[in-house]
């Protein structure tokens, strides 16, 4: 019996129109794993939960850990986030989804908590919340020995366990998946680089001669970065970081404090995972530009200071599907799109299916080398091996008709050794 709810189950057909076109850019994921899992059957007894962006993508994620033999429970890990015809065919497929587009905060973590109830042995988190409220609401999971691995896949998540892992607070062996280089080299840099689109989808902008501003430069922003610049945009980039900053610099970008950039920014996108990074002051909001487009492509909707631009606006309007126009008491009119969550998930699809290949193929393996080691696992951070890591690259490369060079015996043993030098 499938347990689940969704806001439309008519909207099936559709979603499998869409897990055909993931599908088809999976090959990773979506054939070799899932060939070698449906049979072998590496998952077999375990039930995996997944807190995790409902599209497309993670519908052939969710395929092959159920081919794997795992039960699949599902919940969105962002109220606006899911795509409801895949919710809705997944369901057809057999997989636990509860999970709908714009569920509020209750219903949100009301989703969690179903997923929790059906006893999970992997958590696969992309925020935290799962994992945070199965240590905060469900402990006996963890005591008991149900909960035998997590896994983080975005760079806030990774941060809130580093910082409960510093603190003692971890309770169980959690594998930092967006850590790993076929993860955030890729996922990260392409996918969420790719993601300024959706102020082209939100708001129809030309980025040629306009002045955006990208908040941060790390693995997501560098990407937002080179995409606006390669659309013809003049790029700000503002950061804390000093080396982020040179580097920034030495790319060939303006670097200013975020006051500086505020009163000549055409769009300002951000995606640092902190919060605030436009202050929350009336002394910043009379700095933005009439017309402006705000955009946060970050995982939580605090990167941009949503709830403080609502109270400050004399009239909020809403101008198109995830786009709102606000209007300040002096008349001036700025444009926030998807209400300051992932702009890139909210008013596009998401990241490519051509990345989240290999960041679930990561996923899925993760998944199987969780249950193999389970006696040996202890609570904490614990990397991704770089084996398995390496393997998604191999087997990417492979689905592509690439083919790389291999070390030499002599060469292994020169740049492992220390014997040879001038």
């Amino acid at each position: 019996m499938v347990n689940y709810k969704v806001a439309d189950e008519k909207l099936a057909e559709k979603g499998k129109e869409a897990l055909y076109i993931a599908e088809s850019k999976m090959p990773v994921i979506g054939d070799v794993i899932r060939k070698r899992f449906s049979v072998e059957k590496p998952l077999i007894g375990i039930t995996i939960a997944g807190c995790l962006h409902i599209t497309k993508e993670t519908g052939i994620l969710a395929r092959t850990l159920k081919a794997g033999g795992a039960e699949v429970y599902l919940c969105g890990s962002n109220p606006l986030s899911t795509q409801d015809d895949v919710a809705a065919a997944m369901v057809q497929e057999g997989i636990n989804v509860f999970a709908w587009h714009g569920n509020t905060d209750e219903e949100f973590y009301w989703c969690i908590r179903e997923c929790l109830k059906a006893n999970p042995n992997i958590l696969i988190d992309d925020g935290a919340d799962m994992i945070v409220t199965a240590h905060n609401e469900f402990p006996e999971l963890i005591e008991n020995g149900t909960i035998i691995g997590c896994q983080e896949e975005t760079t806030t998540g990774v941060k809130r366990f580093r910082a409960m892992d510093n603190s003692g607070a971890l309770k169980v062996p959690l594998f930092p998946v967006n850590d790993a280089r076929c993860k955030n080299q890729f996922d990260n840099e392409l996918g969420t680089g790719q993601g300024i689109v959706s102020a082209i989808y939100g708001m129809h902008v030309l980025f040629a001669g306009k002045t955006v501003v990208i908040a941060g430069f790390g693995h997501c922003s560098s990407g937002m970065a080179l995409r606006a610049q390669g659309l013809g945009a003049n790029v700000t980039v503002t950061e804390v970081d000093p080396i982020k900053a040179l580097q920034a610099k030495f790319t060939g970008y303006n670097v200013m404090p975020i006051k500086e950039a505020l009163p000549h920014a055409d769009i300002i996108l951000t995606a640092t995972g902190c919060k605030h990074v436009i202050p929350p002051t009336k002394e910043m909001f009379e700095l933005l530009k009439g017309g402006v487009i705000l955009g946060n492509l970050g995982h939580f909707d605090i990167e941009v200071p949503t709830k403080e631009l609502y109270e400050y606006a004399k009239e909020i309007n809403p101008v198109r599907k995830d786009v709102e126009e606000l209007i300040f008491p002096d008349g001036k009119k700025v444009y926030l799109l998807a209400k300051g969550r992932l702009a890139n998930l909210v008013l596009s699809e998401g990241h490519p299916s051509e990345v989240m290949d290999m960041s679930f193929a990561l996923q899925s393996l993760m998944s199987e080398y969780i249950v193999k080691n389970r006696d040996s696992l202890k609570a904490g951070m614990v990397d991704v091996p770089v084996e398995i890591d390496n393997q998604v690259g191999l087997l990417k490369l492979n689905a592509m008709g690439v083919k790389i060079d291999t070390l030499t015996k002599e060469q292994y043993n020169y740049i492992h050794g220390y014997e040879e030098g001038t």
